[in-house]
Order: structure tokens, then C-alpha cells, then sequence
């Protein structure tokens, strides 16, 4: 297919004779009629009815001007597109942790806009399992995600690149009423109220083989409350409703303000990486996965 076609059709359209029309494209009649012939030949039908005397217009294609109109509009915006194509300005779909995107992305998207001002975000929070579907995929370019630490790498191929972004901790912490009654480095009665991750979830799989109690409902014996969503459990934890563990890069202002308690001496801590993968075929999100991967 020749763009060119379309465009011979069109001033065809607007002339409604062969002789004007290859006049305003520069070209011979008999020459500006092979052309035509051409998109004949590609499309399957005639648009013309040839006669001795005149030649038609098919009322399919003259009914169908608007759209190859739109066509030629939206093909020209693609070609400067692929022509004006910078990495550093375009696009970037993430896969992230839900937990990550409120604790660490802020930061992260601070440095990346502060290299590559013209680059944009467009974030897809879920699960760890969803967030790595849509990776795997093609869903999404790059992966933001907790890994505990000491443990295996995901097992992504060789076109995948790994970063660490820096580490974050999963702690205990209790606020409201609550917070007056706990202390840290004290016995935490077992009956106390607890806010708990779903045993399936990242954080519940890794509170649960770890044994931390009220991390899970196993682990608890008065659960009010199960969720995968670390901010809910930060927000019921600030309101007294029970002792929550959440990331500690999303609860270290209110620890620093008073209004959570870590109970990290009592119950102990679970180290995390934060940890980000990027397709290494998307210039963008290789460069971003070595940006990020730099200190300060």
C-alpha cells in the first residue's frame, strides 16, 4: 500500500475530475489513472466507473471520504510519532504493590522527572501476583515490588533487568487508645486487636512463614480486620483499632509525630527490598531501572 493512494483519491474526491486532479498532483492524466488503478487493484473494488464519455465516482467512496480523512490523520500522527520518538519523554506504564505506590514511588518519581523531565506515569496498583501478570504480559514495562530480604530473585529471563531501589522494613505499629496501653519491648497481651493481611498476600505469606504474631488471623487471636491494603491497615492503626504491620517508609512520619508506636522490639521486623524490573526491550525502562538503582 502506497500512502500516496489515498491521497490521489482524495484530491480526486474534491476535484471530481481526472484531468483537474492530476493537474493539483502534478502528474499526467494517464499516469494519475494508473495510480488510481493501483488502489483499485489493493482495495479488491473499482471505485470508478469508466465509461466512453465520463468516468464515476463510486458513492462508496465519496460516502467514505470522512473516513479516509480520519485515516490519513491519524497515519500521518503515527509516522511522527515513530519519527519524533524520545524515550525520555514518553510514557511509562508501571505494574506496582499497592503498598509501594503510596511508601516509595513518590520518591522514585521525583528523581525520574528530575532527569528526564518529560517522562510521564501511568501506574496500575494491584497485588504482587496481578502486578506480575501484567509485567509478564507486556501489560506493563516495569514491575515495582517488596522482596524479602535473603530470598530468590523473581525468575525472569534474560531480557528482564533487576534494581534495587533501597530497602524498607514491615514493622508492627499501633496508634489512638491503643498506642497508650502498648508498650515496645514489653509483653503484647495475645488478646490484643489485631489488623491483619490475608494469608494468600505478599506480606501475608511472608508474616505468616515468618510466625509474626497478629501479622495473619493464624497469628491473632482477637482479628477485627483483614485486608491486603497496608494503607487501610496504617489508617485503622492510627485510629487505635489494632496493631497493624505496614512498610515503615509509610509509617515513619507519624511514628516521628507520636501518633503510631512501633512495637518492632517486641514483635521484630521483616527487612524488605524495594525492588524494580524492567523490560530491557523499552529503552525508557531500562534507563529508568539504572537511574533508580543509583544512590543519591
Amino acid at each position: 500500500m502506497d500512502m500516496s493512494w489515498f491521497e490521489d483519491v482524495l484530491v480526486l474526491l474534491e476535484e471530481r475530475n481526472m484531468t483537474r486532479a492530476a493537474a493539483r498532483r502534478n502528474i499526467t492524466q494517464p499516469a494519475f489513472s494508473r495510480r488510481i488503478r493501483s488502489f483499485e487493484d489493493w482495495l479488491g473494488v473499482r471505485v470508478l466507473d469508466r465509461q466512453a464519455n465520463r468516468i464515476d465516482i463510486s458513492p462508496a467512496l465519496a460516502q467514505n471520504e470522512s473516513e479516509i480523512r480520519a485515516l490519513m490523520s491519524r497515519l500521518r500522527e503515527l509516522r511522527t510519532k515513530i519519527a519524533q520518538f524520545d524515550p525520555k519523554g514518553s510514557t511509562i506504564a508501571v505494574a506496582a504493590q499497592h503498598a509501594a505506590i503510596q511508601s516509595t514511588f513518590p520518591d522514585m518519581s521525583l528523581r525520574a522527572r528530575s532527569a528526564f523531565p518529560g517522562l510521564r506515569f501511568r501506574l496500575r496498583a494491584a497485588n504482587l501476583g496481578d502486578c506480575v501478570a501484567m509485567f509478564v504480559r507486556g501489560d506493563t514495562s516495569l514491575l515495582l515490588c517488596y522482596e524479602a530480604k535473603g530470598t530468590p530473585a523473581m525468575p525472569f529471563g534474560a531480557d528482564v533487568q533487576r534494581g534495587v531501589w533501597g530497602q524498607d522494613a514491615l514493622i508492627p505499629v499501633a496508634g489512638g487508645a491503643l498506642r497508650d496501653t502498648l508498650r515496645d519491648g514489653a509483653d503484647i497481651p495475645d488478646d490484643t486487636p489485631a489488623l491483619t493481611y490475608p494469608d494468600a498476600s505478599f506480606f501475608g505469606t511472608l508474616l505468616g512463614a515468618r510466625k509474626r504474631r497478629f501479622g495473619t488471623s493464624g497469628q491473632s487471636t482477637s482479628p477485627i480486620c483483614q485486608t491486603a491494603f497496608s494503607g487501610g491497615i496504617r489508617d485503622m492503626a492510627l485510629r487505635g483499632l489494632g496493631v497493624g504491620w505496614v512498610p515503615l517508609s509509610m509509617a515513619r512520619d507519624d511514628i516521628e509525630s507520636g501518633a503510631l508506636i512501633s512495637l518492632a522490639d517486641a514483635l521484630g521486623r521483616e527487612t524488605l527490598d524495594v525492588v524494580i524490573y524492567g523490560d530491557r526491550k523499552i529503552p525508557a525502562a531500562t534507563e529508568l531501572v539504572a537511574l533508580w538503582s543509583r544512590p543519591d
